[in-house]
């Protein structure tokens, strides 16, 4: 029987999330480097005070957007500032519940299930009883009226979270690619009641900010918003094809579109 439980645990440590590496995120892979390079290249004062909170802004703002908040990037600018706004109780509480957590991301460790969890409890307090808890009952994901997920069984949440950062934090497969099937498995896992999808997108720039702090401030969510069908269309691919495969070329390829955005605006001319 010892000899069993050890042989079981030995093969959980090598768990691998299936994945088939395709040329085009090689590609991708190797054009969001060269972007990373030349944004991270020359003059730091480049990324000031002023561009990286509205970077920070316009993440959060479309983050929330994603899961239904009706807030405007002027809007969550103003309730940042401290001034009122004209806006439900609920979306104004996530916009500070959200500034809250990006701002206490450089605190976290990405294979740290107890600062998930306390990222969980910051970006949804106030909102869900179990902030900061994983979820204790079965949930199934729609969209409109049709089921296109349901989620592991309560029981195995942790089990999988678990393994999963365990795998984040030991694989050495590229920053990019890490970050991105973690995003797709958190999101197959679904641990919490509520807020999977926002936790998710702050886990992967957590993991991305980590390999280069200059993606910290990478408003990637905004990509997503614009394309927000392809990422929903991306993630049930992903199911369907019972590997992370079409998700992770989708996120590259969204990256990739918000650095040469961000190479662009930052470059000397647009200044």
């Amino acid at each position: 029987m010892l000899a069993f439980v050890t042989d079981l645990d030995e093969e959980m440590s090598r768990y691998q999330p299936p994945l088939t590496l395709t040329a085009k995120m090689l590609s991708l892979v190797a054009d969001i480097s060269e972007q990373i390079g030349q944004l991270s290249a020359g003059d730091d004062s480049r990324q000031t005070p002023q561009l990286r909170r509205g970077n920070r802004i316009r993440t959060i703002q479309a983050s929330l957007a994603i899961e239904n908040n009706t807030l405007s990037v002027e809007q969550v600018t103003a309730v940042l500032e401290g001034k009122r706004v004209l806006g439900l109780p609920r979306e104004i509480q996530e916009v500070r519940n959200a500034f809250s957590a990006y701002e206490a991301m450089p605190q976290w460790a990405p294979g740290e299930r107890a600062d998930l969890l306390r990222a969980h409890k910051l970006l949804m307090y106030g909102l869900i009883d179990d902030a900061g808890r994983f979820r204790q009952a079965g949930v199934g994901i729609y969209r409109g009226e049709q089921l296109v997920h349901m989620a592991p069984p309560a029981s195995r949440v942790t089990h999988l979270v678990d393994d999963l950062l365990k795998w984040q934090s030991a694989s050495d497969w590229h920053p990019l690619i890490v970050s991105c099937v973690f995003h797709y498995e958190f999101e197959f896992i679904h641990p919490f009641a509520d807020g999977n999808g926002r936790m998710g997108r702050l886990w992967q720039t957590l993991i991305l900010s980590q390999w280069r702090p200059v993606l910290a401030y990478l408003p990637v969510e905004a990509v997503i918003r614009e394309q927000q069908d392809a990422y929903y269309a991306a993630l049930s691919a992903a199911d369907k094809q019972a590997e992370a495969t079409p998700f992770v070329e989708f996120m590259l390829q969204a990256l990739n579109l918000a650095l040469a955005e961000a190479v662009q605006s930052e470059s000397p001319a647009a200044l």
